[in-house]
């Protein structure tokens, strides 16, 4: 999967940025969402960006950083 096309996809929820997880064998697996916690699969080299196809992350991710609070 070309770093390029990356770098321009994002969520379909939030319109975020999206990071790329490969399998142990180095493949591209998904694209993975930190705000909204989903998973997109990457079938054949091709993002399913779709949010019914998405699948909940359980704790892979590190929690996006929080916003500073006024005081």
């Amino acid at each position: 999967m070309d770093h390029r096309l990356i770098d321009l996809l994002v969520c379909p929820v939030c319109k975020g940025p999206l990071q790329l997880a490969r399998n142990a064998a180095g493949q591209p697996q998904e694209l993975q969402c930190p705000a909204d916690r989903l998973g997109f699969a990457v079938r054949d080299g091709i993002p399913v960006m779709l949010e019914s196809e998405a699948r909940v992350l359980d704790g892979e991710l590190a929690s996006p950083p929080s916003a500073p609070t006024l005081g």
